[in-house]
């Protein structure tokens, strides 16, 4: 899938890579250096007022970045004091930085770092690749301990870039200043939790210093507005027909989907209803349509019968023995699904039979424990599951949480960033469905309505007031799509 190059997302190795191409083509690696502290110095000198700072230097180029910052400070006039955790650089653009600083760099304490009101974390950058300990280790706690406010360059101290994991221990900064591109790490948790406020600037490095196709990105309009579904329409069947699995149970599931879906654009919503709990669903939408299926044989005629643009099957849907045969139904109907909740757990005994079925027009919406069941195997941070989930699946995954990764079956993923802590209510996940299910209706493509959706759920959620549960969050849909 391609991403519009100012959602990249890079690894630190990625990163690094660019860098390389820079100077190879001419450009000056000192330079980038300078460029990069000052853009931090920058952003100091905008959102902080002037009070003593203290740059705790580690003994890479994140140390040199400090002392160049530092220096650049200092002539400015700022009260400047910095530290330094181990050596430092002897060589290249380290022993440029420290020949800048010109003064004497003492060996922190790590359990009484020097007082100040601010302090710049430049120990260790996002390529970290081992844990913290000893020094490093309790230094990190110290400062985290201090209460005072901590500038990051980078990526704070102790979260690894490529993954937002914390590496033994991690600073919790105040606000992180990086360069270029994101990292991962700055949005999958707990690495999001560690920046702060987050800011990115240039430093001279472009697109084409990066060579290789970048499959990870940051979910934003600008990926998918294009393909979202106009309104302008003669009648409701362009709209879009989307039906709707519901159970005998816990009818609220498939209400709230349904409830979303309306306000999401789609022109018809039904659900298909035990008899039992049909009388249920048709007092939640007037405009809602109920049709009883009780047996797997009208289930799935009535899926012939009422030709749906899209289905979404799992949101209360219940595990009974027929709950494997209706999740088949509605993959042997052809069109675009969305396979939920219930209709995952039916196949943890037999994942396989599942995947067997799905095509790159299916969406699988599973949280963490529900993923665990599918793809029992699979390690690593969020992306790397996600993407391989994605690609043996042959489906679309939207692995949920606060950091929501959307990973596409060609391995390309989106990470989503606007979804409010508020989210995380019973019910919300089956609004997350009718969203996508009715983008799907409406004729979006799946590896479009999938990030759509997720987003639009994130807006939801900010738009909806602080302490808003589930029922809630539809009247906010309609709203969303009308700001953009």
């Amino acid at each position: 899938m391609y991403f519009p190059d100012q959602n990249w997302l890079l690894t630190p190795a990625q990163t690094q890579s660019a860098d390389r191409a820079y100077v190879a083509a001419g450009g000056d690696s000192w330079q980038l250096m300078r460029n990069a502290a000052g853009v931090v110095t920058s952003y100091i000198l905008e959102t902080l007022p002037c009070r003593p700072l203290h740059v705790l230097c580690g003994p890479g180029n994140n140390g040199a970045d400090g002392l160049v910052v530092a220096a650049m400070l200092r002539e400015i006039g700022w009260p400047v004091s910095v530290s330094r955790l181990a050596a430092l650089p002897s060589s290249g653009d380290g022993e440029k930085a420290v020949a800048l600083w010109g003064d004497d760099v003492p060996l922190a304490d790590p359990q009484n770092p020097v007082a100040a009101t601010y302090y710049v974390d430049a120990l260790f950058g996002a390529g970290l690749n081992r844990d913290l300990d000893g020094d490093a280790a309790t230094l990190v706690r110290a400062i985290n301990d201090s209460g005072r406010t901590v500038i990051s360059i980078d990526m704070p101290s102790g979260i690894d870039g490529a993954d937002g994991a914390v590496r033994g221990a991690a600073i919790r900064a105040h606000h992180t200043v990086s360069f270029f591109r994101a990292k991962p790490g700055h949005w999958l948790m707990p690495g999001r939790g560690a920046c702060g406020q987050l800011h990115i600037g240039q430093i001279g490095l472009t697109p084409t210093n990066v060579s290789e196709a970048i499959r990870t990105a940051l979910n934003d309009p600008l990926i998918w507005r294009d393909a979202l579904p106009g309104l302008d329409v003669r009648h409701k069947y362009e709209r879009g027909r989307l039906w709707i699995a519901g159970g005998a149970e816990m009818t609220g599931a498939a209400s709230l989907a349904a409830s979303a879906a309306m306000r999401a654009g789609a022109g018809l919503v039904g659900i298909a209803a035990p008899t039992n709990a049909a009388y249920i669903y048709r007092g939640r939408e007037r405009a809602l349509i109920v049709s009883e299926a009780d047996s797997l044989d009208r289930f799935a005629s009535l899926l012939v019968e009422k030709k749906p643009d899209a289905i979404v099957i799992g949101p209360g849907l219940g595990l009974s023995a027929d709950s494997k045969d209706k999740v088949g139904a509605v993959l042997k109907h052809g069109g675009p699904a969305v396979i939920d909740a219930d209709a995952l757990t039916a196949f943890a005994d037999d994942p396989d039979a599942l995947f067997r079925q799905l095509s790159a027009h299916h969406v699988l919406t599973p949280h963490e424990g529900e993923f665990a069941r599918l793809f029992p195997d699979l390690t690593g941070c969020r992306i790397d599951r996600a993407r391989d989930a994605a690609e043996r699946a042959g489906a679309i995954i939207i692995l949920k949480g606060r950091d929501t990764v959307i990973a596409l079956p060609d391995r390309s993923v989106l990470i989503n960033n606007n979804a409010p802590s508020g989210l995380a209510v019973a019910g919300s996940g089956d609004v997350l469905a009718g969203i996508i299910g009715a983008l799907l209706a409406r004729g979006m493509p799946a590896d479009k309505a999938a990030p759509a959706a997720v987003w639009l759920h994130g807006a939801t959620g900010k738009l909806a007031e602080n302490g808003a549960i589930a029922d809630d969050l539809p009247g906010c849909v309609a709203r969303v799509l009308a700001q953009l």
